[in-house]
C-alpha cells in the first residue's frame, strides 16, 4: 500500500495486565481513570512511553506511579502483545505494548497520587475504558494456554501448597472443574513438584501433604499438561 500525506507518528503507550488469585478467583488489577477520556471509568494501569525509555521501563514506572505495585514483587512478567487498532483511543492513533504479570499477595497502594487501584475477578469486570476488556480477554487466553505447556502456575501460588490448592489454581485460571484423580496423576508425572516434610491441617479435615516446585522459575514442559 502506498502512503500518501503528512506522516504523523502514533503515540506509544504501555498497559499492564496483572493477575493474581484471590478467594479462589483469578483477578486482574485495575485503576479508575482520573482524566478524560473515560474519566471515572476503570481501566488497566497504563501510560505513555517517554523518549529514551524502553517499554519495559515505562511499564515499571507507570505501574508503580498509578497502583503502588512494584514489578520486583511480581513472580513472572512478560511482554504480551502489541495492540495497534487505529481507533482504540479517541484522542488519536495509539499503539499499546502490553505486559502480563503474575503475582501473589499483591496489595495495591493507597494515596492521593494513585488511581484507586483494586483487583477485580476476571469473570465479573466493570465497564472498562478503551479496548481493555479485549486486552484482558486476550491475556487470560494466553495465561490459560501457558498453564498447559509451562509451570507458570508457580507464580500464583505460595512457596508450599497442597495438591488441592494446586488444582484450585488451575480451575480458577481455566474456568472449569478438573477431575481430582486424573489431575493429580498427570501433574505428579511431570516431575515439576516435590513433597515436603510439612503437613497442612485445616479444621476437621485430615492433614494434607505440602508440596513445592522443584524449580521456582519458568520451565517449559516436555509434554502438554492438558
Amino acid at each position: 500500500m502506498k502512503y500518501e500525506g503528512i506522516y504523523v507518528a502514533p503515540t506509544l503507550v504501555v498497559d499492564s495486565i496483572i493477575f493474581q488469585l484471590q478467594a479462589g478467583a483469578l483477578t486482574v488489577l485495575l485503576i479508575k481513570r482520573n482524566q478524560e477520556p473515560f474519566l471515572g471509568t476503570w481501566a488497566l494501569p497504563g501510560g505513555y512511553c517517554a523518549a529514551g525509555e524502553t517499554t519495559h521501563q515505562a511499564m515499571q514506572r507507570v505501574l508503580l506511579d498509578k497502583t503502588g505495585v512494584n514489578t520486583d514483587d511480581l513472580e513472572l512478567t512478560e511482554q504480551l502483545y502489541t495492540f495497534d487498532t487505529v481507533a482504540r483511543d479517541p484522542r488519536g492513533h495509539a499503539v499499546s505494548v502490553s505486559y502480563m504479570g503474575l503475582g501473589k499477595d499483591l496489595e495495591p497502594g493507597s494515596g492521593p497520587d494513585l488511581q484507586s487501584p483494586a483487583f477485580f475477578p476476571v469473570d465479573d469486570l466493570p465497564d472498562l475504558a478503551y479496548d481493555h476488556a479485549d486486552i484482558i480477554a486476550y491475556a487470560h487466553s494466553r495465561l490459560k494456554a501457558k498453564l498447559t505447556y509451562t509451570n507458570a502456575v508457580f507464580a500464583l501460588l505460595p512457596k508450599t501448597f497442597t495438591l488441592s490448592t494446586l488444582q484450585a489454581a488451575y480451575e480458577a485460571v481455566l474456568g472449569r472443574p478438573l477431575d481430582k484423580r486424573n489431575f493429580r496423576k498427570k501433574y505428579l508425572s511431570l516431575g515439576l513438584i516435590e513433597a515436603t516434610a510439612e503437613m497442612f491441617k485445616e479444621g476437621a479435615h485430615r492433614p494434607a501433604r505440602l508440596y513445592k516446585f522443584c524449580q521456582p522459575d519458568l520451565q517449559t514442559l516436555e509434554r502438554s499438561f492438558d
